[in-house]
Parts: C-alpha cells; sequence; structure tokens
C-alpha cells in the first residue's frame, strides 16, 4: 500500500489553471495538498521522493474512449483499461456507448458504472459513461433522455455520426433544459463512402479508397446552422481536417457555444505514414495531409481545438493483422498519449508544458462541464507524477492495456507517469 504521507522535494509543478510553472517541495497527506513551500520538513512517517527533474501535473482527463466491456472482452475489460488510464496518467476517462449492449437505457449504465466502481480507489483512473442519443446508436429514436441523465452519465453521444438532421435538431431542443453535454461525431457518410484514408496525392498513390475533406467539413457546417439557431451547446469529436479548424474558429468568432477535440495520433501523424500500410493507422476519421496536421497543431496551441482526446480503441490481433483496408479503424493509445505528445510537442518548443497538460486535463474537464482546480494547499490532490525522461518499451511487460494495436508496438519510447494521485472533489 502506498504511504499516506508524501513529501515531494523539488518538484517541477505545472498548474494550468493558474499559468503557473516553477518549482517547489509538495507534501501530499491523506489525499490532499496539504503544503507548498520552497522547502519543507519532514513529518513523521513520510515517504520522501526526491524529485528533481520530474513534474506534477493534474491528473489527465480523456473525453471519449472505447471499453471492450460489455462485449467483446476479448479486446478489453473494465480492470485493463482502468489500469491502462492509470498507468498513462488519466485520472478520469469517459467511455462512449459503444458498448453490447449499449449504453442506451438507466439500467445497462447503472451496471456498468457499479461495476467499474468496484474496481477502482484513489490510486486509479475513474470511469465515467456517455449515454446514447438514440436506441442502440442507430440514429433512428431518440433514447428516455430523462432516465438517462438521471443515470449518472457524463453527457450524450452516439459517437458516430447522425445524419437525420430532424432528428438531431428535436434531440438538441429537448437536451436544452437538461444541461449535459452533448457530443457530436461530424461526418457526412455518403460523401465519405468506403473511404479509408484521406483523399488527396498519398490516396492515389498507396491505391487506397479515399475520404474526401468534405465528408467531414458539410457535417460540421450544418451541425454549426444547427447550433447557431437553437443555442444549444455541442462539442465536436474528432475534428481532423484543416477547414474544419477554420469553420470552428469562425463559429467561436461569432459566439456560437461549439468546443472541439481532435485525437491525439492526427496531431502525430499524417497520410504520407501510411506508406507503411500499418494497419494500426487506419483510425476514424482518417489521419489528415499535411496540411491538416498543422492547422490541427496550431488549433490546439490557440485554444481553437479546446481537447486533445485519446479514442483509445482496442482490438485483437486477429482483428487488426490484416490488409491496411480491412482492418478496424482504431488504435489503443491512453499509456501512450503523455509521453509522445510531450516529446514531439514539449522538448521541441513548439509547445510549451502548459499548453499540453492544459489540453489533456483542464480543458477537457471544462468540454465535460465540470470546473477544474488548481494545485494548491487544502485542495484534493488530483494529480500525476510524470518522468519525461525515463526509457520503457511498449511491450507486454510494461502495457496494462489488453491489446496492443499501435504503430508504437515493440519500441522504445521515453516518458512514463510514476504515480497518480487520485482523490476527487
Amino acid at each position: 500500500m502506498l504511504n499516506n504521507s508524501v513529501l515531494l522535494r523539488q518538484v517541477r509543478v505545472l498548474n494550468p489553471l493558474n499559468c503557473e510553472d516553477y518549482i517547489t517541495d509538495i507534501l501530499i497527506r491523506e489525499g490532499q495538498i496539504t503544503a507548498i513551500t520552497s522547502s519543507l520538513s519532514t513529518p513523521k512517517d513520510t515517504e520522501i521522493i526526491e524529485a528533481q527533474g520530474l513534474i506534477l501535473a493534474p491528473g489527465l482527463v480523456d473525453l471519449y474512449s472505447r471499453s471492450g466491456e460489455p462485449g467483446h472482452e476479448e479486446r478489453e475489460t473494465l480492470k485493463t483499461l482502468i489500469d491502462s488510464a492509470t498507468a498513462g496518467g488519466f485520472t478520469r476517462v469517459s467511455i462512449l456507448p459503444n458498448t453490447l449492449p449499449p449504453l442506451d437505457t438507466p439500467e445497462v449504465v447503472q451496471s456498468l458504472y457499479q461495476k467499474s466502481q468496484a474496481i477502482t480507489d484513489n490510486t486509479s483512473s475513474r470511469l465515467s459513461f456517455w449515454g446514447n442519443l438514440t436506441l442502440g446508436g442507430k440514429g433512428e429514436q431518440m433514447t428516455e433522455l430523462d432516465d438517462l441523465a438521471n443515470a449518472d452519465i457524463v453527457g450524450f453521444t452516439d459517437g458516430k455520426p447522425l445524419e437525420n438532421f430532424a432528428l438531431l435538431r428535436r434531440l438538441l431542443e429537448y437536451l436544452q433544459p437538461i444541461n449535459k453535454p452533448i457530443a457530436l461525431f461530424p461526418v457526412n457518410t455518403l460523401l465519405k463512402g468506403n473511404g479509408v484514408i484521406r483523399e488527396g496525392t498519398e490516396s492515389i498513390l498507396y491505391g487506397l479508397p479515399g475520404n474526401p475533406t468534405i465528408s467531414e467539413t458539410t457535417a460540421i457546417a450544418a451541425i454549426l446552422e444547427m447550433i447557431d439557431s437553437i443555442r444549444t451547446p455541442v462539442h465536436l469529436m474528432g475534428v481532423s481536417t484543416r477547414r474544419g479548424v477554420e469553420l470552428i474558429r469562425d463559429a467561436k468568432a461569432k459566439g456560437i457555444p461549439v468546443t472541439a477535440s481532435t485525437s491525439w495520433m492526427h496531431l502525430v501523424f499524417n497520410t504520407e505514414d501510411i506508406k507503411t500500410y500499418d494497419p494500426n493507422l487506419h483510425l476514424d476519421p482518417p489521419l489528415g495531409n499535411e496540411s491538416d496536421l498543422l492547422a490541427l497543431v496550431e488549433g490546439v496551441k490557440t485554444g481553437i481545438i479546446d481537447a486533445i482526446a485519446i479514442n483509445h480503441s482496442p482490438y485483437t490481433y486477429e482483428e487488426k493483422t490484416v490488409p491496411f483496408a480491412e482492418a478496424p479503424p482504431g488504435a489503443i493509445g491512453l499509456e501512450l498519449a503523455l509521453p509522445i505528445l510531450w516529446e514531439k510537442f514539449v522538448k521541441t518548443e513548439q509547445w510549451t508544458a502548459l499548453e499540453l497538460i492544459q489540453a489533456l486535463s483542464i480543458n477537457p474537464l471544462r468540454c465535460l462541464g465540470k470546473q477544474p482546480t488548481s494545485i494548491e494547499p487544502q485542495k484534493n490532490a488530483e494529480v500525476i507524477l510524470f518522468d519525461q525522461e525515463k526509457l520503457w518499451t511498449v511491450d507486454r511487460h510494461h502495457l496494462k492495456s489488453r491489446s496492443y494495436n499501435t504503430p508504437w508496438w515493440g519500441k522504445e519510447i521515453r516518458g512514463q507517469v510514476i504515480r497518480i494521485w487520485n482523490h476527487q472533489n
């Protein structure tokens, strides 16, 4: 059992809520930050961590990921999902309702929530659950919205395109007084067709069916028009195109109540990387072209894209070891996102450490309609300790996820979360 009193000496604190980045001593006792000062004496029975070079930051928050359980426990169980999220520094993970059965009734939601609660403690990630907007996520008939809203859901989404705009209009009108987050995945599936790569030069070179940019942007434009008219706030999931970023920027400038997120892998890879035909790079939405990637990176930095989502999507070896176009879209990421993004953006000084942590912690929390807290005395400790230099190999000995569908499988990466405190307010 971890010691109830821990003193971190000379730790680097990232406190994005107050825009603070400094080095100090911090005492965490009985799950609460009890003291922050440049030189602390050591209370009795206190574990001391010499934390020079280590980083203390708010717990990371994932807006949406997928659970294998219930229905596909061979991919991921609630236990392995929680272990994976904990190892990656995520104190909160919100699960999409695409399970078997789907999360479209209060009974299913409550059962899953209670099961997850039974396997969590104050040193592990906590799961919350999105409820379906429509029955079975089929986009045809709305769920019992009031009943679901009272079933401990974090908000409403189908986690996939909802293209019946007459139904979407009614949903936005009905959900306005309920005041729960609504997340939509903007895709026009008729324009998308069977595309598995963003349409462009690379799709032709690689001989893969292209998915045009307009499959995303026409959906974003239509949804923004509806939000502007009805004024019900909406979160746009999985934004992946340069034009999509522009549309959201213009909408925010007009005061339209919209927030947006992009997947972490869309900030790291683009269509040029698909030349390897690695099925773990088959994602939904597909990876963007170079201009898309650059716009997303700038969008996160400037806040047009509010948050970075993980969209952890586990699949078995057999499911993913097929030709690129036939593989189910998605990759795991809860244990990998922080070190990979830190190495790519913070180490290269494209982003500050505060900008990255903000996009992975307090901003996702705000998108969920929750108020983040700062790292300060007399606050509960929902924080992580990150060693940016620790090397580890992505393999069966180190990875907590039950699946290993990732392009980093077998590779050595730098950076790892080594401790987590999760005493939520």
